[in-house]
């Protein structure tokens, strides 16, 4: 498509009209949020041209298309990133200097997307940022969450939970499709009788749910191809009951509508009691069932034949959320389209792949039988079929092997178990690192491997290089572009080359002042919003992540602890200063991860108002943790931690983000960790700690005994001391007993299952180790140049090749 380019007058003409048109101002009465708006308007009109273009020539060639199903999209904010891949930025920055306007200033107004928590949703939007790159006609499903997880609030170092209303005023950037609406079926009965050889099947006295699309346009990087994020919105069919409403019974009258629409409040509710999981499995349906009749509706109108799905259209399952996509994709194909049985499995298990993300037990989706035999009839009956026509060819394979064919059923216990029913409906499966799938199929799937092995593969994750080099380092980004060219940002392997200046001290020199000067303006941003003032010379070790036992921010508080013990102790003891920066969410119902928090804050309280230690040691929790936060930390950090228990993490992608901007990496041979440690060298990462194997046979062995390690290390033993004596709280002493029982003699029959005080000696001694590096420059900033050179591997981009080789086969759009 010939596009005009756009000029620094073109964009200061479109900011003015748009004030005029929309608001009725001029530059001189308009209101900030009114100037963010007009200039983000301005920006999506043109983004606009070229999404009709894009959807227009994608009708044309009738090419294979990707959904990708979801239930987070982790976005952030839309407006830099647009600016960035429209290459648009400085001619922004231009027009708007002009104007008298601050683009720095209007950028903060703009709302972080309330649509995802954790590295699950953040992987899904680099996913769309590189599909969109790369020319690949990929687009993603989900919900859109009108109050997102949650807002973190921290009052007297505990957790709170305040409404995230992101989309207040509203959304610039989404088109409501009100013309284009899907319904959603729950409860109700199913009748079945036979017509002319054929079952036809009725859903009646159901609640209907009516699915708005909104649909967000995703912009790629210097890229003609703009993909769609659609979104699905809960609205009542009736939604105000006027005869209720006439007598003044006004609650009532909205009962209704408020009972639908609680569909797309919120993330993940709570699901530790009935209502929740009632919900969360309503929540599950309602997008899936919304996307695939859309899918399909989109399919038909292209003049397709339903047999051929499969060539056209590929349906990927983000985890387990939407694997009640496969059921229904099945009924859509014979209760509508009147394929038979045989057929419309074929078609399913074609169009269907599956991504797992987890080893942890409790995180492999199970729901209760009855729940979904009781809120979705007609699934359930179809999800029985697949299951039943499963295990009778399991009897055919290991006839009278009982034990096998329960462990491997989809219903079994009264429970429906959502990844077998993913890995029997799907034609690809894969873990996302090396250890991850071969956990898979060695542990946690092995018997599905011995019958399915071509279906499993692995597909590494990655991350938006762009976003979080480009974009989220600028000054860092120029000096890698002085030496080796801007042909990394489309080719992030070329990062490589950068290796060949890693003993030049000059871009050493420029690569600390980045970091120095990022860190002052963390630094600034800490003191605005905790009232901690951290010195930018000491080293910035950070720990963001979801709040999780696993990922272990309990043993870095620990270490954190005995450090501060050493600085007490030894007037002598000699470290370089160090700030520890944590933000995390933990999960509402998650009890023990919010006492962790409180420990966090209570060990800070401590430490930063100890005038003894000089300042040695910080201690920072920046509440609300996102992605516009996370573009702030990483830039400025020195030290990233990576700690989680060997064999718990999937694969991570704060790691690669960490080490793109040239942090180094403290963490186990956990995920794709162990791989960031192949690319790098072991020289040049600080690991510790168990390997998974290790951690396994203590778990198969049961010999484990923390117990014996607190008695036997009187520096550990001091620390949890700490715990339970006063030293942290003195006036509420037993506040933290729990996590030291948990600790020290294990709780409900689990003795301390995440290592943690197996890999503090370790952990400490890697610490120390580091400490004394970073006291060396040179070393220091040549190891961080390597892990920059290093990180090419681990961009999406290389990862959506990868899936488009082995699982998609997307053709690549030029116009």
């Amino acid at each position: 498509m010939l596009k005009k380019e756009i000029q620094v007058e073109d964009i200061k003409n479109a900011i003015e009209l748009k004030l005029q048109t929309l608001f009725g101002r001029t530059l001189k009465n308009a209101s900030k949020p009114q100037l963010y708006k007009a200039v983000a308007t301005a920006l999506r009109d043109d983004i606009m041209k070229t999404w009709a273009y894009s959807k227009e020539k994608s009708l044309e060639e009738n090419g294979k298309q990707l959904y990708y199903l979801s239930m987070e999209f982790l976005m952030g904010r839309f407006f830099h990133n647009n600016l960035t891949n429209l290459i648009l930025e400085e001619k922004a920055e231009i027009a708007c200097n002009e104007l008298g306007i601050d683009l720095e200033e209007i950028r903060e107004i703009e709302p972080d997307a309330g649509l995802g928590n954790g590295g699950l949703g953040r992987l899904a939007a680099c996913f769309l940022d590189s599909l969109a790159t790369l020319g690949l006609s990929g687009h993603g499903n989900g919900i859109r969450y009108e109050y997102g997880l949650f807002k973190q609030k921290i009052l007297d170092g505990y957790q709170v939970e305040m409404p995230d209303s992101w989309l207040e005023d509203g959304n610039v950037w989404e088109v409501a499709k009100l013309e284009e609406p899907e319904m959603v079926y729950f409860g109700g009965i199913v009748e079945k009788t036979m017509e002319n050889g054929k079952l036809v099947v009725w859903q009646k006295n159901c609640q209907c749910v009516k699915a708005i699309p909104y649909d967000v346009p995703i912009v790629g990087y210097k890229s003609d191809v703009v993909n769609t994020l659609r979104l699905w919105g809960a609205r009542a069919i009736k939604p105000l009951d006027m005869g209720l409403f006439g007598k003044g019974q006004y609650v009532d009258a909205l009962a209704e509508k408020e009972l639908a629409e609680v569909i797309s409040k919120v993330l993940y509710p709570e699901d530790n009691h009935e209502e929740g999981k009632y919900l969360r499995l309503k929540q599950q349906y309602f997008f899936v069932s919304a996307s695939i009749q859309s899918i399909i509706r989109k399919f038909k109108n292209a003049g397709n034949d339903i047999h051929d799905l499969h060539e056209k259209a590929v349906i990927h399952i983000n985890d387990t959320h939407p694997a009640l996509g496969i059921p229904e994709l099945m009924r859509i194909l014979i209760d509508q389209e009147g394929l038979g049985w045989e057929e419309a499995w074929d078609i399913t298990t074609k169009t269907f792949a599956y991504t797992n993300h987890t080893t942890l037990p409790e995180a492999l989706e199970k729901w209760p039988e009855e729940l979904i035999k009781q809120l979705l009839p007609r699934i359930y009956d179809i999800i029985h079929e697949i299951n039943e026509r499963f295990c009778r060819k399991l009897w055919d394979a290991h006839p009278y092997d009982w034990d096998t064919i329960g462990k491997m059923a989809i219903i079994s216990h009264g429970e429906i178990h959502m990844a077998k029913l993913c890995i029997v409906g799907s034609f690809s499966v894969n873990g996302v690192a090396k250890l991850h799938s071969e956990i898979l199929k060695k542990d946690i799937f092995r018997d599905f491997y011995k019958i399915y092995p071509k279906k499993f593969i692995n597909v590494t994750n990655g991350v938006t290089h762009r976003r979080f080099l480009l974009r989220a380092n600028p000054d860092l980004a120029k000096s890698i572009t002085k030496r080796i060219g801007d042909g990394w940002v489309t080719d992030s392997f070329q990062l490589k080359k950068l290796e060949d200046f890693c003993q030049d001290t000059t871009l050493q020199e420029e690569i600390y002042k980045t970091r120095k000067h990022n860190k002052e303006e963390l630094a600034k941003y800490i003191l605005n919003k905790t009232n901690i003032k951290v010195d930018p010379t000491s080293i910035f070790d950070t720990h963001i992540k979801r709040l999780h036992e696993y990922k272990r921010q309990l043993l870095n508080v620990l270490h954190i602890m005995y450090l501060y013990n050493k600085l007490l102790d030894n007037p002598n003891y000699t470290m370089h200063p160090r700030t520890f920066v944590f933000a995390a969410k933990a999960a509402p119902g998650y009890h023990k991860a919010k006492l962790i928090i409180k420990l966090i804050h209570s060990v800070a309280d401590k430490i930063n108002n100890d005038s003894t230690i000089n300042d040695q040691l910080k201690v920072v929790f920046l509440e609300n943790y996102r992605v516009s936060l996370a573009e702030k930390i990483i830039p400025a950090t020195d030290i990233s931690k990576q700690i989680s228990t060997a064999g718990k993490e999937a694969s991570g992608t704060g790691n690669m983000k960490f080490m793109l901007n040239g942090a180094l990496t403290i963490g186990t041979l956990d995920g794709a960790n162990i791989e960031i440690k192949e690319a790098v060298g072991s020289d040049n990462i600080f690991i510790f700690g168990l390997t998974a194997e290790e951690i396994a046979n203590y778990t198969k062995e049961n010999n484990y005994n923390p117990y014996e390690i607190y008695q036997r290390d009187s520096e550990l033993k001091q620390v949890l001391d700490q715990l339970i004596n006063g030293f942290i709280e003195p006036e509420h002493p037993d506040v933290f007993r729990e996590l030291y029982n948990d600790l020290v003699y294990g709780h409900g029959g689990c003795i301390d299952q995440y290592f943690v005080l197996k890999d503090f000696e370790s952990y400490c001694y890697i610490n120390a180790k580091a400490d004394e590096i970073y006291k060396n420059p040179k070393k220091w900033w040549r190891k961080s140049i390597i892990n920059i050179a290093n990180a090419g591997y681990f961009s999406s981009d290389r990862t959506v090749e990868e899936y488009n080789e082995k699982v998609w086969n997307l053709k690549k759009y030029t116009f």
